[in-house]
């Protein structure tokens, strides 16, 4: 029986992942393992969803890669309604060193019965943060004094917010939420 290298081994099962998902699995594949090349896994998340979008269902899915030195992110769509036989894939190499923050966040039910039985994990999220990316809130700006009726402008925070992958147990599986955290508390560790 032919052993497989740890690497091939993972390799290996991000691929099936991949095939398991049914959302085009060679274009997936080649987007994942071009930007890869011959540089050692250290792990992976895949995350495929469904949304509506001007009435129409479409698929995406999203592949994060670490390596020793970089994270990749492939990332593939169905295209618009207007263009039903195409899909778009892309591939993004993001040096570690460029992460500013990777943040993992949980949506606990009854927080109060922590780690206990009776408290569940309802939702959980990665987000990462380099740079490329930032979210803009702008209000109006206000005083203390209630009763002015100055304008005093706009006020606003830029939030850098690149990637974000959002899991449930009951959207996802409590395994791919399990996979969530796991591949968030690595990143963590690499980056940090």
């Amino acid at each position: 029986m032919i052993q497989l290298s740890p690497e091939a081994s993972m390799a290996a099962a991000l691929k099936k992942e991949v095939e398991d998902c049914r959302f085009f699995p060679e274009l997936v594949w080649a987007s994942i393992s071009g930007a890869l090349g011959q540089q050692r896994m250290l792990g992976y998340l895949v995350h495929h969803e469904a949304s509506f979008a001007t009435g129409d269902l479409q698929r995406h899915l999203t592949a994060l890669v670490l390596t020793n030195r970089q994270l990749i992110i492939s990332h593939t769509d169905e295209q618009d309604a207007g263009y039903p036989d195409r899909a778009i894939t892309s591939a993004e190499v993001v040096a570690l060193r460029a992460v500013h923050s990777v943040v993992v966040t949980r949506s606990v039910h009854h927080p109060e019965k922590y780690p206990t039985n009776g408290s569940q994990l309802v939702e959980a999220w990665l987000t990462l943060a380099w740079g490329a990316a930032s979210r803009l809130d702008i209000g109006p700006a206000t005083c203390e004094d209630p009763q002015c009726e100055a304008d005093h402008g706009w006020t606003g925070m830029s939030v850098p917010n690149d990637l974000t992958v959002r899991m449930s147990p009951a959207g996802d599986g409590w395994q791919s939420v399990d996979k969530l955290m796991a591949f968030g508390s690595l990143l963590q560790e690499h980056v940090g």
